[in-house]
This record gives C-alpha cells, sequence and structure tokens, in this order.
C-alpha cells in the first residue's frame, strides 16, 4: 500500500505577513525586503534612503537654536523669518517641515527600486523648479512664503541637479528595472 505525500506549499499571505513583520525590526531590514526576489537594497534604493536621512536631519536640525542662527526670528512662513540654519540658509517653521515630509517620504520610498528612482528624479525636479522660483520671485515681497535667498536658490539648484543625476544614473540598471523584469 502506498501512501501519497502531501507537501503544502506555503501561504502567500502568511509570507506577506511574515515580510510586515521583519520590516518591524529595522528600517534597512525592510528596504532589502521589499525588493525583488529577496535582493538587498540597491544603490538606487541606498542614495534615495541616504538623500532622505540629510533631509530629515536638516529638517531637524532647522528648530535647533545654535545650529539655527537667530532661532528666536522664526516665523511660521515668509521672508520675514529672520531664522538662518548654519547661519546660512533662511528658514521658517514651514521650510523645516517640507524638509522632514521630504525626508520622510525619501526614507518610505527607498523600500522599493522604482519608488527611490520616482524620489530621486522627481524631488531633483521639484527642486529644479525651487530653484526657479527663487529665481522669479521678489525675495522681500509676500510671494516669497517659503522663505528663500540666494544660499537657498544656489543649494537648491545642486540638490536638483544632484538628485535627478543620482537618479538617472542609478536607474539604468536594466535588472532592477519593471520594465524589463520577466
Amino acid at each position: 500500500m502506498e501512501i501519497a505525500s502531501v507537501r503544502q506549499e506555503p501561504d502567500r499571505n502568511d509570507e506577506q505577513v511574515g515580510r510586515v513583520s521583519r520590516c518591524l525590526t529595522g528600517y534597512l531590514r525592510c528596504m532589502s525586503d521589499t525588493t525583488a526576489g529577496g535582493m538587498t537594497a540597491t544603490n538606487l534604493q541606498k542614495a534615495a534612503a541616504a538623500v532622505g536621512a540629510v533631509f530629515l536631519l536638516v529638517g531637524i536640525l532647522g528648530f535647533v537654536p545654535g545650529i539655527t542662527a537667530h532661532y528666536g526670528d522664526m516665523t511660521f512662513a515668509g521672508h520675514q523669518s529672520g531664522a538662518q540654519l548654519l547661519g546660512i540658509f533662511g528658514v521658517s517653521v514651514l521650510h523645516n517641515v517640507v524638509h522632514l515630509l521630504f525626508g520622510l517620504a525619501g526614507l518610505a520610498l527607498a523600500r522599493t527600486w522604482s519608488w527611490a528612482r520616482v524620489f530621486l528624479i522627481g524631488g531633483g525636479a521639484i527642486y529644479l523648479v525651487l530653484w526657479l522660483y527663487g529665481l522669479l520671485v521678489d525675495q522681500n515681497g509676500s510671494a516669497n512664503f517659503v522663505p528663500v535667498d540666494d544660499a537657498d536658490n544656489w543649494l537648491h539648484l545642486v540638490l536638483g541637479l544632484g538628485m535627478v543625476a543620482v537618479g538617472l544614473a542609478l536607474g539604468r540598471d536594466p535588472r532592477h528595472d519593471p520594465r524589463t523584469l520577466q
């Protein structure tokens, strides 16, 4: 008499639950668990995470007296804010909150290759638009609600070009391009 062996295939939902529980143990572990085929995080994802972490740090530092000069002169928004991050870059509460949100978005989007690419290229494009805005707006006018000044404009240009360049350069790897994965 032959006994049939039954091989139980793992349930797809069990795999997803396991992945979610592993994500709770650490961000980098979660990044590597959400890539195709259980591969580790790609250079594109690492770059997006690094950019996101820097924006998060800048957003936090914008609220630290001493690192932000003239901290007591900070306003919610507008060119009247006298606070300057590192004594160079004009900041406001709104400006700092935007950096915090942009940083959190970068960390969240870095979890997958395609969203990391979107963050770097799209975020870079946003910073290039902000650079153009800074060139066109009257720095002492009410339309300068961010606020931006000459130092911010140069920084936005460098950030925008850098993010787009990194996104395009690292986003060319066909092994991670969803359009070429079978």
